[in-house]
């Protein structure tokens, strides 16, 4: 029988597909998942159970949270990414090391085909094939649910015509779990006026008495919560249970699919988003006004590129090489105040902060160049705008 690497989660569509590939097919499938931060020890058991009894010769769990982290969270902070001014990439960017891992997995086999269970109809589908083909055009893709064009009540008739009567009914909201975020999807984000009730996202409010966090940031990662110090990913856990607790970092994404489609998608992103919002804070205070500027367009195409797949082109590494520099002078601490769904910036301290030169201070005395001096520089300045001034005057 050829080998098939199957990229399983458990749902519905990737069980379809490891009883259709072995009943059907005849193959012989090895189901892996790759674990981005999503999944408990006992959730994990129980996909390996579920994938043994559909068919599949083996189940493996890829533990990749730490390289998920290395290799795309850290420059996602870097950049300060966040996808139309809104998203922090949560689940998109979980999918580029997914498919990595699976290839590698695949490899590691012999197999001959990789499986998914992406749609025809989503950006799954376009990240995992390109990076496949990518980093293994010689291994076959097979993607039953995409190719059948099948509907989600054809999948569990095929199931329970071979035995399998698992409890499919399609939960109200679907959740996509991370290290970097959660997902939340539900028929009012189907539309483009219905919000999302408060009781669809993973976090409630069970915190009502306002909060203080100090953030330690070291060349723009981190490294300490309230003086405590611990790994980024540590850090990114137990911050995003505590901003959980506040149901801090709720909102609807509006952006344009890989395919050329609008959608729309809710998602909580705790962590995140108290983690981009305070770096970018502490960036302020310790980068040039160039820096900054070049880092905001930079940041953008790294999280757009990304985003539809294409983290495998060179010009990643070249970002990312760029955002690593940007980061020698971004450490110090940023504090910031919980309140329940919201947080605020109070401010940061870091020896790196440019507002503590002794030249000057904004809206005050000058101490560093006399006020004419100033005169002189600002006569200089305007000559551009007084040329076109004159010549455009001339010509109306």
């Amino acid at each position: 029988m050829s080998k098939v690497v199957l990229a399983y989660s458990g749902g519905l569509d990737t069980s379809f597909c490891a009883k259709y590939l072995s009943a059907e097919k005849g193959y012989e499938v090895h189901a892996v998942s790759v674990n981005t931060g999503g999944f408990s020890p006992e959730e994990i058991k129980n996909i390996e159970e579920k994938a043994l009894n559909l068919g599949a010769s083996s189940y493996t769990s890829i533990d990749a949270v730490h390289s998920f982290y290395e290799k795309v969270v850290r420059y996602l902070v870097f950049g300060n990414v966040l996808r139309n001014n809104t998203y922090p990439l949560s689940v998109s960017a979980e999918r580029i090391i997914q498919a990595i891992e699976i290839v590698k997995h695949a490899k590691k086999l012999g197999a001959r085909y990789i499986a998914h269970g992406s749609t025809g109809a989503g950006n799954d589908q376009v990240r995992f094939d390109m990076i496949f083909q990518i980093l293994a055009p010689e291994i076959g893709i097979i993607t039953p649910i995409r190719d059948q064009q099948l509907s989600r009540e054809a999948e569990i008739e095929y199931l329970q015509q071979h035995g399998v009567d698992y409890p499919w009914e399609k939960a109200k909201y679907s959740i996509n779990k991370g290290l970097w975020g959660t997902s939340v999807g539900g028929e009012e984000t189907l539309t483009s006026h219905l919000p999302l009730p408060g009781s669809a996202y993973p976090g409630q409010v069970t915190e009502t008495k306002p909060g203080e966090l100090k953030l330690s940031f070291e060349k723009g990662e981190l490294v300490a919560i309230n003086g405590k110090k611990d790994h980024p990913v540590n850090n990114i856990i137990k911050l995003n249970s505590i901003g959980s607790s506040y149901a801090i970092g709720r909102d609807i994404h509006v952006g344009d699919t890989i395919i050329g489609i609008k959608g729309r998608v809710g998602f909580e992103a705790a962590a995140p988003l108290m983690i981009i919002k305070s770096h970018h804070l502490l960036e302020k205070h310790t980068l040039s006004k160039w820096q900054q500027y070049q880092k905001e367009q930079v940041g953008n195409f790294y999280g757009m590129l990304l985003h539809e797949g294409n983290y495998l082109d060179e010009v990643m590494r070249n970002i990312e090489a760029f955002l690593h520099d940007t980061q020698k002078h971004v450490s110090g601490d940023v504090f910031l105040s919980l309140y329940p769904y919201r947080f605020e910036l109070n401010g940061i301290s870091s020896p790196h902060d440019l507002m503590n030169a002794s030249f000057g201070k904004y809206g005050e005395m000058n101490k560093g160049w006399t006020a004419d001096e100033a005169k002189g520089f600002i006569k200089i300045l305007s000559n551009a705008g007084k040329i076109a001034n004159h010549v455009n005057q001339e010509h109306d």
